[in-house]
């Protein structure tokens, strides 16, 4: 079975830090401010806020990375690091509103859909197959948030009802699909993107969740 699920072939996929570089940066940025604004609710200082913004934003992507094989994409260009910092300091000089943690869950569902489609890229340029493909790039929208709850002693992303893993996983695998059947890959961009932001965004608005266990089946 397995060896049916060949890697994703395209050149326009074997440089995607090149290929699709104001992604990156933005799911960075995007879930960079998540951890600020989390760390914001216990009026944290500015070290703290600097942290929960490195951790979250590049968590994800750190152990992708390690996974796949790859070079640490922070550790090999310090604007990585850079973005968090610019976003924790801003946060921090915003202060406390009253929007903070609508805006946490709305700039969550961006970097879902957006870092689910990143991953997903990065590791098809490592010629992962394309399985293995969506588990990165679901892996790389979701590990990042899973620490920053922890953190901010939240409750898990992975422990809640409503769609929000499978919004990673719609972008990634909607992706990852689309450029098995050769579509280019900017049209692919936009197709996992927007899967993805409107499932988390039907999540947020009418509480879209997947199915419960059944009860005959809970019972046992």
């Amino acid at each position: 079975m397995m060896r049916m699920l060949e890697p994703i072939a395209g050149a326009d996929l074997v440089r995607p830090a090149a290929v699709l570089p104001l992604l990156d940066f933005a799911g960075v940025a995007v879930f960079a401010a998540t951890g600020a604004l989390a760390a914001s609710r216990a009026k944290h200082d500015v070290i703290t806020f600097a942290f929960f913004a490195a951790v979250t934003g590049m968590g994800g992507g750190t152990l992708r990375d390690l996974l796949i094989g790859a070079p640490v994409f922070w550790v090999q260009d310090w604007v990585y690091v850079a973005v968090c910092l610019v976003v924790a300091v801003g946060f921090w000089l915003l202060g406390s509103r009253p929007w903070r943690f609508r805006a946490l869950l709305w700039l969550d569902a961006v970097g879902l859909a957006a870092y689910g489609v990143m991953g997903a890229a990065k590791a098809a340029s490592y010629n992962v197959a394309p399985l293995i493909c969506i588990v990165m790039g679901v892996l790389t929208a979701c590990f990042g948030g899973i620490v920053r709850d922890v953190l901010a002693h939240q409750p898990s992303i992975l422990l809640r009802r409503e769609l929000n893993i499978t919004a990673a996983l719609a972008s990634a695998g909607v992706f990852v699909g689309l450029k098995a059947l050769a579509v280019p890959t900017w049209p692919a961009v936009a197709v996992g993107l927007a899967a993805g932001f409107m499932l988390r965004a039907g999540a947020l608005k009418w509480g879209w969740s997947l199915p419960a266990c059944p009860s005959f089946i809970s019972r046992r």
